[in-house]
């Protein structure tokens, strides 16, 4: 399990390098909603694989799905990101192993799964409107998540 100072640390060394995108990866709002679904989804990294045996991995629980979706709709698109995560994480390509024990690799696919999700971020302090948009585009409708759940969550382990 990380501290929250360890999981924000984490996030500004994944993100702040990332220059190749149309806008800036890190963000404050981005920061929020990265620890929201760290705090909801693996208590902070205490669980690094889904419980129940789903493909889920890291510290945010990204699905090997949206990882593979990351690069053949996205990253491979950009001119220079796939040598910016590289650089950034160690990791050259999609990598199931690196999704569930690199936090800089899990945090970058988290983020960029977000980031291609419809309209802007909530404000990094209006977390109700944060825990909504995550259980939208984060979780999806279909998911068990609840947006209290990330509320709750971000509350009770970061914000402690």
């Amino acid at each position: 399990m990380f501290s929250p100072e360890a999981i924000t640390n984490i996030i500004r060394i994944s993100l702040q390098p990332i220059t190749t995108t149309k806008h800036q990866l890190y963000t404050e709002s981005a920061e929020t909603a990265l620890l929201m679904v760290a705090a909801h989804e693996s208590k902070l990294g205490e669980y690094n694989t889904q419980i129940g045996g789903g493909t889920a991995r890291g510290l945010y629980q990204v699905e090997i799905a949206t990882m593979h979706d990351n690069y053949t709709n996205f990253i491979n698109y950009k001119n220079g990101l796939n040598k910016e995560i590289e650089g950034i994480s160690g990791v050259k390509g999609p990598d199931e192993y690196q999704l569930q024990y690199n936090p800089i690799y899990c945090t970058i696919h988290a983020r960029l799964k977000l980031y291609r999700s419809p309209g802007p971020l909530p404000k990094s302090y209006d977390t109700v409107a944060m825990s909504e948009y995550l259980k939208k585009y984060f979780n999806t409708s279909g998911g068990k998540a609840r947006a209290e759940d990330y509320f709750l969550a971000y509350h009770h382990l970061v914000l402690v």
